[in-house]
């Protein structure tokens, strides 16, 4: 049916209404996507008003046949009576022709039913024909008519025996094949007994051949027999019967405690001895099953591995029932020395098999795995972690104390995690097994380390000790005696802090000297782990990095503990500029020549940080603190200095005020007994010479007078001190 076709401007297909699956909801919700709703149902209403208008012109076109349609039905029932007749003998006669045919059908199934039930009796009797002469034909072989005690075994050539067994295990197969098809017949529970005296039988006869032959070192017979158990499915009888008969009695001899207890090597030397057994011993087997590399391929007998089934599991049973102490790990040094021994014995004995295919063999036999979880190895890590993680803790707990001599660190703490990195990887403690336990030990150590720089950096300073009151400063004259007697462990002492210089400068040293040495732990775990097959190093590094950057993140507290120090020390000296003036009024004291002496003490906590940092810290470092320090130093010293001059600017004015005021008086007030400087200008000049000396000082440790915020302003002050100092004069 042909819809009539709408507008092209409408948001929808016309033929969408015809589809099978039309749904209401994903139709709006499709033309949603297009125009707005309003629009959806203009739409809708015009082409509803096509339909309807395409519906009255198909009436109006066939309306005459919409009227004639009654009369055209006149005489229908009739016709339809007439037809009802012919139609039901029809139908009678195909349900007896229906009914014929099956009849036909079910008596073919039926004799075919017959046939098959015939044919299937007919094959059990053939097989249990066949069961009874193979077991008569094996019994004939096996026993003599005449007498059936006598075997027919007892023959002069073994060869010969061998060949007979292969016969008979060759018709032992067939056997056993007809029995298990004809399972649940009658007949074969009475011939089952015979089957069974049979079968054991040629099992004793096979085993007693077996063994004679490896204990003639006979070739043929020892193959004849193994083609013989393979031929009747009974590879590991053979291969359990060698166990028992070859492998267990040396085992016996071997594997004994007194002996591996007596002897420090003892372990290494019967590890040897087992390791000797198979060339000796299974030479034989080895070149009838294709395992030695003598071996004639054409001529060996596949399916048996004997090194697996046979030799491993009573080693191994005999080796945890006798020797069940060497499995201890409460002494992790000999428990290392057992296990690196045991593991060492494992790989050479993988080595004597004979294929890749016979180690995987190896590796999946329930005694490989059982041998190797009795290794107790998360004890011995966790002794190994309480020994390495436990010396580094006591090592914090002891605080800074100094390394013993030789050291490449500065500090016992670094000395002693280096050591502990190092030893996670040394030969005497590491394991391949325990690679990510010792990994995550090593990432450990290092986040341990640095929290503890974070705590001692971090930890607040001592209560600080009650101040002496301050005394007044010498006078220039004596500047050069009183710098002398000034004791240089009482300004390193002098500060609040915990910690000294001398110390800050060693921690930052080790953090250097630790990133230093990652590389070549980075190679240390590489070599670990290339080892057991490792190649994504990219994870390691990027975890070393961490480690590095986690160091790292101690620099800032330690730079800023340091220079805190320092400008504390410097500015509880740099202070006494206060002090100037009261040195120089009504003293009638010399013009001062030289600094003062408390310049000198300012200063030398930053010249000892100098000699204490040289070849420790990079000098780029150690100018870092320098320049950090004398900044916040200059900052308060000038604010010092401002004060000072303000104030003698005031006392300045005020005298002045006072001598106009007594204009009848002509003595100077402010001047010396001899019309020499005025005091204020001592004092001026005084200060001049205190930061110019600091000037040249900063120069002479290296650094940029640039570089030191506000200097250059404390500069213009005491310039323009100097030039009011010498105006006065």
């Amino acid at each position: 049916m042909n819809l009539p076709k709408g507008p092209d401007s409408l948001c929808f297909d016309k033929d969408v209404f015809m589809k099978d699956d039309f749904d209401v909801d994903q139709f709006v919700a499709d033309c949603r996507k297009q125009v707005q709703l309003e629009e959806m149902r203009e739409d809708l209403e015009l082409y509803y008003k096509l339909l309807k208008t395409a519906m009255v012109e198909l009436i109006n076109k066939d309306y005459a046949d919409f009227v004639n349609l009654s009369t055209n039905l006149v005489g229908m029932d009739k016709a339809l009576n007439q037809l009802s007749v012919p139609l039901g003998q029809l139908r009678e006669e195909v349900m007896s022709l229906r009914s014929c045919v099956s009849e036909v059908i079910q008596g073919i199934d039926n004799q075919l039913s017959k046939q098959e039930d015939l044919h299937k009796k007919k094959v059990c009797v053939l097989r249990l024909i066949q069961v009874v002469r193979s077991v008569e034909k094996i019994e004939k072989i096996l026993h003599s008519q005449s007498s059936k005690d006598s075997s027919s075994l007892e023959i002069s050539s073994p060869l010969l025996a061998g060949q007979i067994l292969e016969r008979i295990a060759t018709e032992f197969n067939q056997l056993q094949f007809h029995a298990v098809q004809s399972k649940g017949m009658p007949l074969l529970d009475k011939v089952r007994p015979r089957i069974a005296g049979i079968t054991s039988m040629l099992q004793q006869s096979l085993e007693g051949l077996l063994i004679e032959g490896l204990q003639t070192s006979n070739v043929d017979m020892v193959r004849h027999c193994l083609r013989t158990y393979a031929t009747i499915d009974k590879t590991r009888d053979a291969e359990a019967l060698v166990g028992q008969v070859l492998v267990k009695p040396y085992m016996d001899q071997v594997i004994v405690e007194e002996a591996v207890k007596s002897n420090p090597s003892g372990l290494q030397l019967m590890y040897s001895r087992l390791l000797d057994f198979v060339p000796h011993h299974c030479r034989l087997l080895r070149e009838v099953t294709g395992g030695a590399i003598s071996s004639d391929r054409a001529d060996t007998v596949p399916g048996y591995d004997f090194l697996v089934n046979s030799v491993w599991p009573e080693m191994i049973k005999a080796i945890e029932e006798r020797l069940a102490h060497i499995f201890n790990p409460g002494n992790p040094e000999i428990f290392y020395e057992r296990y690196s021994v045991s593991m060492d014995f494992v790989r050479r004995f993988e080595q004597q098999c004979s294929s890749q295919a016979s180690v995987k063999r190896l590796r999946l036999h329930p005694k490989y795995t059982s041998f190797n979880n009795k290794w107790n190895l998360p004890v011995y890590f966790q002794l190994r972690y309480r020994e390495i993680a436990g010396r580094l803790e006591n090592t914090i707990g002891e605080g800074l104390e100094a390394p013993p001599a030789g050291s490449a660190f500065h500090l016992q703490v670094s000395e002693v995690l280096w050591c502990c990195l190092v030893r996670c990887w040394s030969d005497q403690v590491y394991l391949s097994p325990l690679a990510h336990r010792f990994w995550k030990l090593t990432l450990q150590l290092y986040s341990r380390y640095a929290k503890f720089l974070d705590e001692v950096l971090t930890k607040g300073p001592a209560p600080e000790a009650p101040k002496e009151p301050s005394r007044p400063l010498p006078s220039s004259a004596s500047s050069t005696s009183s710098r002398a007697s000034l004791d240089e462990g009482g300004s390193e002492s002098g500060g609040p802090a915990s910690l000294s210089t001398k110390q800050l400068v060693y921690i930052a040293a080790d953090i250097q000297k630790l990133q230093e040495k990652i590389p070549e732990l980075s190679e240390m775990v590489r070599q670990r782990l290339d080892a057991i097959g490792i190649k994504n190093f990219a994870v390691v590094e990027d975890a070393l990095a961490d480690s590095k950057a986690c160091l790292s993140s101690s620099i800032p507290s330690l730079n800023t503990r340091m220079t805190q120090q320092l400008t504390e020390r410097c500015c509880r000296f740099l202070k006494s500029a206060s002090e100037v003036p009261r040195l120089y009024r009504r003293t009638n004291k010399d013009l001062p020549v030289r600094p003062s002496a408390y310049m000198d003490n300012a200063l030398r906590p930053l010249h000892q940080l100098l000699t204490d940092s040289a070849g420790l810290v990079n000098p780029q470092t150690a100018q870092e603190w320098l320049r950090v320090t004398l900044s916040d130093c200059t900052q308060k010293y000038y604010e010092t200095i401002s004060e000072v001059l303000s104030s003698v600017k005031k006392m300045e004015d005020s005298l002045k005020r006072l001598k106009q005021a007594r204009k009848g008086a002509t003595a100077a007030v402010t001047t010396g007994a001899n019309g020499g400087p005025t005091d204020d200008s001592k004092i001026r000049l005084q200060l001049a010479l205190d930061v110019e000396y600091l000037g040249e000082q900063i120069q002479k440790m290296g650094l940029q007078p640039s570089s030191i915020s506000m200097l250059s302003s404390l500069m213009e002050l005491v310039k323009e001190a100097r030039e009011l100092a010498e105006q006065n004069q």
